[in-house]
């Protein structure tokens, strides 16, 4: 995004004593409540475009304190102070200058360029004041739409960009967060030909090259992926996540063992990622390898051991091999580190639970809820703190953890995660029934809720019903198709970060 275009047409080839030209050369009228002598005025433009801003300064404050009402010669400081780096005192002196003129349009672009400059989303309503104006202004639009993009309102910013065209084909950070926003609207293989461009526009650098076969292996354009991350990985073969990706696009076109190699290659290089041990596991899943998976698994344990991601991965293993004591005991080291992990799913600001989980933070909830009685949270987050402490719990602390749980559900019965906590405190006890209870519960609420499949595979595990041990092959397959999902997302997560780029000389100039 060529960041400095306003600022620039406002200054090189304007003519302050009538108008000032915005983006595209387009007039705008700037109107005064006082004329400022033609050669103030001529004095104070010719200081800028020699990049005397010290003198700008001083010939603007002179005049102004002659004349304070002259809306061009506000405008005219301003821009000296923003050239200068003196925003807040530009801005000021913009703000003045709307205060007298409220449609001059040089100052309100140039408070518009130093919000966007700084990331102050007041600059939203502003562009799209414009653009009411003007809808031809290409980069108001332009701006207004990296702004939403920023923002994560990727269907706003998506239209934008859609009406800007051509028009960012040369604007690296544009190109950037529009393919990033077509790709979190699930437009993968629309995110293709931009990123492309965008690769094409910066050859020397790795970042659009990557994305761009993220996006390709995302749409399932797998041999294209593969021509653009062989020469990534000969220019850097110590890089884990390009040899990831590689191996997801080579597996996908049938090279397994080409994709073996490249995340075995990734697992030693980045051997504290647990990422890279669970997607190994899910090749092995794919291709009945299950022995080989658990063996990774467990490589991966011994340097990450409190990861409930990989203890998922193991249970599947062994549930394959019909190793279902072992797969059991995995589910529920799983579900007790991931009850140890995550307070909650909700955003909270508590920063004394977040801290620990001392006896004092639980009187603390407990003191809540008198005053609370019927906040479904504060009792799931009591009994979500009790449960976190294992095994110390005394009886009586868990019986309470194990009301205040139901009392969560029955006040609020869409809480999932209370849902999840209860199955995970009935299987410790052995209650598998109520434990499968709550499971089905929290999947009429959330289908892809993992935590209550694998522990409504574990009950069904300790049926004796035949249509129950199918249920649980069922389930199997599709908490490992689940897993699958989430990798990628985080894959896409991951890869995508916006590269502000620095504007060039021939840039500023257009």
């Amino acid at each position: 995004m060529r960041q400095n275009m306003w600022r620039a047409s406002l200054i090189l080839g304007t003519c302050f004593g009538h108008c000032a030209f915005g983006m595209n050369g387009q007039q705008v009228t700037m109107h005064n409540h006082a004329v400022a002598p033609a050669e103030k005025i001529q004095a104070i433009e010719s200081a800028i475009r020699e990049r005397q801003y010290d003198d700008a300064e001083g010939l603007a404050s002179a005049a102004l304190r002659m004349d304070p009402n002259d809306a061009r010669l506000w405008t005219l400081e301003g821009i000296a102070y923003s050239l200068s780096g003196r925003d807040q005192d530009a801005l000021a002196a913009f703000g003045k200058a709307l205060k007298i003129s409220p449609t001059n349009g040089a100052a309100l672009r140039g408070e518009v360029q130093l919000y966007y400059k700084s990331r102050d989303r007041r600059a939203t309503p502003l562009l799209e004041e414009i653009l009411k104006t003007n809808p031809a202004d290409s980069t108001a639009r332009e701006m207004l739409a990296v702004l939403e993009a920023r923002a994560g309102e990727c269907e706003a910013a998506d239209s934008q960009f859609a009406l800007l065209g051509t028009a960012i084909n040369t604007h690296p950070e544009s190109l950037e967060a529009y393919g990033n926003c077509l790709v979190q609207a699930g437009h993968a293989d629309q995110a293709v030909p931009i990123f492309q461009r965008l690769a094409d526009l910066l050859p020397t650098a790795v970042y659009p090259r990557y994305d761009l076969a993220v996006v390709l292996v995302e749409s399932r354009q797998d041999e294209a992926a593969i021509k653009v991350l062989d020469p990534l990985m000969a220019e850097d073969p110590s890089d884990p996540d390009v040899l990831s990706l590689a191996s997801d696009a080579y597996e996908a076109v049938g090279n397994t063992p080409k994709s073996v190699a490249l995340l075995r290659q990734a697992i030693i290089l980045s051997p504290m990622d647990t990422g890279y041990y669970t997607s190994f596991a899910a090749l092995c899943l794919d291709h009945e390898s299950y022995q080989v998976g658990i063996d990774m698994i467990h490589a991966g344990l011994q340097r990450v051991p409190d990861d409930p991601s990989l203890y998922l991965s193991l249970g599947l293993l062994y549930a394959q091999l019909a190793k279902y004591d072992e797969a059991e005991a995995a589910f529920k080291m799983a579900g007790q580190l991931d009850a140890k992990q995550s307070i909650s799913s909700y955003a909270l600001d508590l920063t004394e639970i977040q801290k620990n989980h001392s006896e004092e933070t639980i009187a603390n909830i407990r003191d809540q809820l008198k005053t609370h009685p019927n906040s479904a949270l504060l009792h799931y987050l009591f009994a979500k703190l009790i449960v976190g402490q294992g095994t110390d719990a005394g009886s009586k602390l868990s019986g309470e953890a194990l009301q205040s749980a139901l009392l969560a559900v029955k006040i609020k019965p869409d809480m999932t995660e209370a849902r999840d906590l209860l199955a995970i405190m009935y299987t410790d006890r052995n209650q598998f029934e109520p434990a499968m209870e709550q499971c089905r519960l929290a999947l009429q609420s959330n289908p892809d809720d993992q935590t209550a499949i694998y522990h409504l595979i574990l009950g069904l595990r300790h049926s004796q019903k035949p249509q129950d041990r199918a249920e649980a092959a069922t389930l199997v397959q599709r908490l490992s198709q689940l897993q699958k999902v989430g990798r990628q997302k985080e894959t896409n997560r991951k890869k995508f970060t916006l590269v502000e780029e620095q504007p060039t000389p021939q840039a500023k100039s257009n």
